[in-house]
C-alpha cells in the first residue's frame, strides 16, 4: 500500500518559488515517500526532528549554498498520511 503526500498551504507556495532543479529533487523525494513511507535513510542528511514532537523528518535537497530543506510530517499512520509542512532554505528552517 502507498502512502498519500499532500503540502500544506505554506509549503505549497514555497514550492512554487523553488528553482527548478531543486523542485525536480522535490519530486523525487515525494515520490519516494509515496512509495517507500516517510523514512528515507538514503536522502543526504535525513534525520527525525527531536523534540519538537510526533513524527517530523527533514532531509537536504542540495549541497552548498544556499542549502534548501523539505520538512514532513507523518499526520496518520493508519492511513498512511504524509503532509510536507516546509520547503525552504535551512536558514529559515522551522527547527
Amino acid at each position: 500500500m502507498s502512502w498519500t503526500l499532500v503540502f500544506s498551504k505554506r509549503a505549497n507556495k514555497q514550492k512554487d518559488k523553488l528553482p527548478a532543479r531543486i523542485r525536480v529533487r522535490l519530486d523525487a523525494l515525494t515520490m519516494a515517500i509515496e512509495i517507500a513511507g516517510p523514512v528515507q535513510p538514503t536522502m543526504p542528511h535525513f534525520g527525525k526532528l527531536k523534540g519538537l514532537g510526533g513524527d517530523l523528518y527533514h532531509c537536504h535537497l542540495n549541497k552548498g549554498r544556499p542549502t534548501y530543506v523539505a520538512v514532513w510530517q507523518v499526520k496518520d499512520r493508519t492511513v498512511e498520511l504524509v503532509e510536507v509542512t516546509y520547503v525552504g532554505t535551512h536558514e529559515k528552517a522551522p527547527y
